[in-house]
C-alpha cells in the first residue's frame, strides 16, 4: 500500500521534460519541510488516500491521457514510502517513461537504472542544505538530472560551488527560481554572466495554471 495525494494529468512544468503531456502520481509525506515548498497538501498523509499498486494503476487509467507513456512519481518525497520500489518496477514492466523527483536526502541505490531521477540539490534558503546524501553521486547517471531550487543570491553561490566541486555523471543541470522571491530575468543574467552550462527552469505549469 502507499499514501498518495493525487493522480492527475497535466503539462510536465519542470526539468528537460517540461511541455511534454505527462501523468503524474503524487505521493504523500516527506522527512523535510522546506521554506519555499509550493505542495504542502503533500507534506503529510492527512490528504492522502490509501492505495495499492493495482489501485494505483486504475486511478492513473482513469486521470486521462491513456496514450501518455511519460509519468512522473513526484510528492512530498516519494523514496520514504517503502512500496514505492514495487511502484517503479510495475511502471516500467508497462514500459512507461518514468521520471522521479526527490530531494536527494534519501539514498537512491534501489532505484531502478531505468527511471530517470531529477533530484533536487537543497540550497541554504530550503534550511536543509546539509542533508544531501553524498553517496547518491554514485547513483545518478547521464540520463538523470541535478535541479538547484535558489531564492537567494547565496543560494547561488552554494549552487556554482557545488558544482565546481564535485564531479556530476550527468550534464543536465537545472536552476530554478524560488517563485516570487528570486526573479527569473535576475537569475537568467546571473547565468549568462558566469556562463554556465545550466538549464534556466521555469515552472511552465505555473505559468499555464495548470497543476
Amino acid at each position: 500500500m502507499l499514501n498518495i495525494n493525487d493522480i492527475f494529468y497535466s503539462i510536465q512544468g519542470e526539468s528537460s521534460f517540461a511541455g511534454y503531456p505527462c501523468r503524474f502520481i503524487r505521493l504523500a509525506g516527506c522527512n523535510i519541510k522546506c521554506s519555499y515548498c509550493d505542495s504542502k497538501e503533500a507534506l503529510n498523509s492527512a490528504y492522502s488516500m490509501n492505495m495499492d499498486i493495482e489501485g494505483i494503476l486504475n486511478a492513473l487509467n482513469n486521470a486521462g491521457g491513456k496514450n501518455v507513456k511519460l509519468i512522473e512519481v513526484t510528492g512530498g518525497e516519494p523514496l520514504i514510502q517503502e512500496n514505492v520500489y514495487r511502484l517503479f518496477e510495475e511502471l516500467l514492466k508497462l514500459n512507461y517513461l518514468v521520471l522521479l523527483e526527490t530531494n536527494g536526502t534519501i539514498n537512491l541505490r534501489k532505484v531502478p537504472e531505468k527511471v530517470i531521477k531529477i533530484v533536487d540539490i537543497k540550497c541554504p534558503s530550503s534550511g536543509f542544505s546539509n542533508r544531501f546524501d553524498y553517496e547518491n553521486l554514485n547513483y545518478i547517471n547521464e540520463t538523470d538530472e541535478i535541479k538547484f531550487v535558489i531564492g537567494t543570491d547565496n543560494d547561488y553561490d552554494f549552487a556554482v560551488d557545488f558544482l565546481n566541486k564535485e564531479k556530476l555523471k550527468t550534464k543536465r543541470i537545472i536552476f530554478s527560481a524560488v517563485s516570487a522571491v528570486m526573479p527569473l530575468k535576475k537569475l537568467a543574467l546571473k547565468i549568462l554572466e558566469n556562463e554556465l552550462n545550466v538549464r534556466l527552469g521555469i515552472q511552465l505549469h505555473k505559468i499555464l495554471m495548470l497543476k
